[in-house]
């Protein structure tokens, strides 16, 4: 995910707040009896007020249970399409306040493998998806040009499979490599491009404490930790679950056949 969007989570704390003092305004005068000066106030405060009940219940859900995202890029290919729409659960890494992203609950913590979607770093309006490669403290190497990934000093197993025959997204991803790598316990697809580089033929890093190194699964178009840096734990936001829908205007009989689908 790479596109700015409106900042859903804080406008709807804000109409929550502001629909939840009149409710209790409109609450406090009719269980007293007392009337208003202006009946027009009364109506408007009461309608407004009414709204509260169903905006408190979409902030807890949205904030603490699972909220719904459009895959609007090619990063993740094969496993994630342009089309998709995936469920994310937002209690995985533990609960979090909205609009400040403190957390106030520990659940769990991002697993090598895990799909997550996370703040952008360098901009926090935009939401990003990418597979955890490294976890604090990891030691992580990529040679751009073999393909291979290492993990403290482990060289993370791919099995090929061949040219990529699956739906495509754009035509830059023609001619690409589909393997399986192993991570952990996760056994994923991913895709590779021959002689394709970057802005630099090796990656060297060490993880710190509290944060994530993420690539996509499309390796060769993907803008990641190898080129943005480290995902901060606190600005993760959930992790990825299953499609629960597809559209595209191409493929569209092969797309709707995704839904459903475990994310692995």
């Amino acid at each position: 995910m790479n596109e700015i969007h409106f900042d859903f989570e804080a406008f709807l704390t804000i109409t929550s707040l502001l629909t939840g003092v009149l409710w209790l305004v409109s609450f406090s005068f009719n269980k007293n009896n007392q009337e208003y000066k202006k009946p027009f106030l009364k109506n408007i405060t009461e309608q407004i007020g009414s709204f509260f009940p169903v905006l408190i219940f979409v902030l807890v859900v949205r904030t603490f249970v699972f909220e719904p995202f459009r895959i609007p890029s090619s990063s993740m290919m094969p496993t994630l399409l342009t089309g998709d729409f995936i469920y994310v659960n937002k209690f995985s890494y533990g609960l979090k306040l909205p609009v400040f992203h403190d957390t106030i609950i520990e659940i769990g913590h991002p697993e090598r493998g895990d799909i997550i979607v996370f703040r952008y770093p360098k901009d926090q309006s935009v939401d990003y998806i990418k597979r955890v490669v490294g976890l604090p403290g990891d030691k992580i190497h990529y040679d751009i040009r073999k393909k291979e990934l290492y993990i403290n000093g482990d060289l993370i197993s791919q099995e090929m499979v061949g040219n990529y025959k699956g739906l495509m997204d754009d035509p830059s991803n023609a001619a690409q490599i589909e393997k399986f790598e192993q991570l952990g316990d996760k056994k994923h697809r991913m895709l590779t491009r021959n002689h394709a580089i970057g802005p630099t033929n090796y990656i060297d890093v060490t993880v710190p404490e509290g944060h994530y190194f993420a690539m996509g699964d499309n390796r060769d178009n993907s803008a990641d930790s190898r080129e943005w840096g480290f995902v901060p734990e606190r600005n993760l936001v959930g992790r990825a679950v299953f499609i629960w829908m597809h559209w595209r205007t191409s493929d569209f009989f092969q797309g709707l056949k995704r839904i459903g689908t475990k994310l692995i």
